[in-house]
């Protein structure tokens, strides 16, 4: 399985560089493409990244490849009729086989390349998590009463019914339909039953994680199923079910299930004003499974939105479980694109260790580079172990683990020792540590700070956040490898590092000797 990233709009068209892996497309929005505001529908669209995402897997591949899933989709912005729409994609990272064949390694030229290639593996992560998520919060949202508001309205006249014949136009050259003309009409059924609720013309706003779960040809018969399952105030979520006939099984009824996806609408009225949706009750046992899965969806959905958009200062996350995958996805990505940033600047150089800082706008971060005589395996392992930390850094006072989550994820209760004039801190943190997957790469312990319900701040410390920090350790040889901490900089660390940037401190040189000194006494001792 390969992953393709396909991104829509003005940047990719203003490039310069066209890398050698990506696969650029354009095309005119037209009035056939756009929908009754004269803005592009997304069915159109649907249709050109999912065909765009297809040639970049063919490059790489060698050979012709299908759509197999697709993770949520979000519409930002509209499109308006006589627009260029510049559509990029590139395979981002090749993930084991499709079916017999063994797919090569991505070649990684840019730093923009190997951020992609180091983050689609977490992508992944949060797609095969996701049907646990989504049982978990089922079980919590199954507690819930479903609507009873005595003018909530019944879903039956929502359900929608279309059949489409698969042509050729619609399929590759092996007769296979293609995934986006599928989406395109799945879109098409969706808005016509959102629309029996707002009586409005239907905007879609995001498309949930979903795969298809088998092929369909030209010359079958698509027959399409739609329902709104919940409404939330402004938005309406309709199921989408999609299952295939060829002439045989169509007189024998056996469908094909081909597909199923849930699409979220918004509507406006002619201030271009949100328009609320009336509340909704479903009237069978599968509605009743159709509207909490709805809510649980909701809540994965939000929570992703939450965790991929710029964070900024802000107080730490909750961790629930809604949002787990989400919140070490961000750990791990965050502190990849802080290490992948250019422009660190040395600002000390002692036997061993280097200092590094990085300032973008007014955000500063630092760097701290170790060279240490031990496998890097070996340094892995005592680094991502934070009941190990009191023993070399004396910051830390003690660390207790609040929740061993899994053997990649565990939540730390840390207390440090107070600076002059301050008054002692407390954090509790999110430490994700990754393996390499492939040679070259780094092995990678995260963290930040994250909220639990069950550790309340206490009046005896100054509960402090960690935006983003953590180690990256490259091998060197198998007896040496070079670990880098980084921390981008919060009120917190501040002092440290403002101490030792006007000479009045080396607390972080001497933990950084510490640290070394304590990974090669430990390395010797095994």
């Amino acid at each position: 399985m390969a992953e393709a990233a396909a991104g829509a709009g003005r940047g990719a068209a203003r490039s310069g560089r066209r890398s050698p892996m990506a696969v650029y497309m354009c095309r005119a929005v037209l009035p056939a493409h756009a929908g009754p505001r004269g803005e592009l529908a997304a069915g159109p669209l649907l249709r050109w990244m999912d065909a765009a995402a297809c040639l970049a897997a063919e490059k790489h591949a060698g050979m012709s490849c299908v759509t197999a899933s697709m993770d949520d989709i979000q519409f930002e912005e509209a499109a308006r009729v006589g627009q260029i729409i510049a559509i990029r994609t590139k395979v981002n990272r090749a993930f084991k086989t499709s079916m017999e064949v063994e797919l090569k390694p991505v070649q990684l030229l840019s730093a923009e390349d190997h951020l992609e290639h180091s983050l689609a593996i977490e992508r992944r992560r949060i797609r095969l998590g996701y049907v646990q998520v989504f049982q978990k919060l089922m079980q919590e949202s199954n507690k819930e009463d479903t609507c009873e508001e005595k003018d909530a309205v019944s879903t039956e006249h929502t359900h929608v019914q279309s059949t489409e014949l698969v042509l050729p136009p619609h399929a590759n050259h092996h007769g296979n339909t293609f995934g986006g003309q599928i989406m395109a009409w799945m879109q098409t059924v969706a808005s016509i039953s959102a629309s029996r609720l707002c009586r409005s013309h239907p905007i879609l706003k995001a498309v949930n994680m979903f795969k298809f779960w088998g092929p369909s040809f030209v010359g079958d018969r698509l027959v399409f199923n739609a329902v709104v399952n919940n409404t939330f105030r402004n938005s309406v979520e309709v199921g989408v079910r999609v299952e295939a006939y060829n002439c045989e099984e169509w007189i024998k009824d056996q469908p094909r299930h081909i597909n199923s996806a849930f699409l979220i609408f918004n509507a406006l009225n002619d201030k271009g004003e949100l328009l609320t949706f009336p509340r909704v009750k479903p009237t069978a046992q599968d509605g009743v499974r159709r509207y909490h899965g709805a809510v649980a969806r909701r809540r994965i959905r939000l929570t992703r939105k939450c965790m991929l958009s710029a964070k900024g200062d802000k107080p730490s996350d909750a961790w629930e479980t809604s949002n787990q995958a989400y919140l070490s996805y961000s750990n791990i990505a965050a502190l990849t694109h802080l290490a992948g940033k250019p422009g660190w600047d040395i600002t000390k150089t002692l036997d061993n260790v280097k200092i590094w800082t990085h300032e973008e706008g007014a955000v500063l971060s630092f760097k701290v580079e170790m060279q240490v005589k031990v496998p890097s395996h070996v340094a892995f392992s005592l680094l991502s172990d934070f009941s190990l930390r009191q023993r070399w850094d004396r910051h830390f006072l003690t660390c207790e683990v609040l929740q061993a989550v899994s053997e990649e994820e565990k939540i730390y209760h840390i207390t440090s020792a107070p600076m002059t004039g301050h008054q002692p801190r407390d954090f509790v943190i999110l430490v994700s540590q990754r393996q390499p997957s492939r040679p070259r790469e780094p092995y990678t312990v995260a963290v930040r700070s994250v909220t639990l319900r069950a550790v309340p701040p206490r009046p005896e410390f100054c509960r402090s956040e960690i935006l983003c920090a953590g180690f990256q350790i490259h091998s060197n040889s198998s007896s040496s490898c070079t670990v880098c901490y980084f921390n981008q900089v919060t009120s917190g660390v501040m002092p440290y590092l403002a101490a030792n940037l006007t000479g009045s401190s080396k607390s972080i040189e001497d933990t950084a000797l510490e640290c070394i000194k304590f990974l090669e006494l430990e390395d010797s001792k095994r």
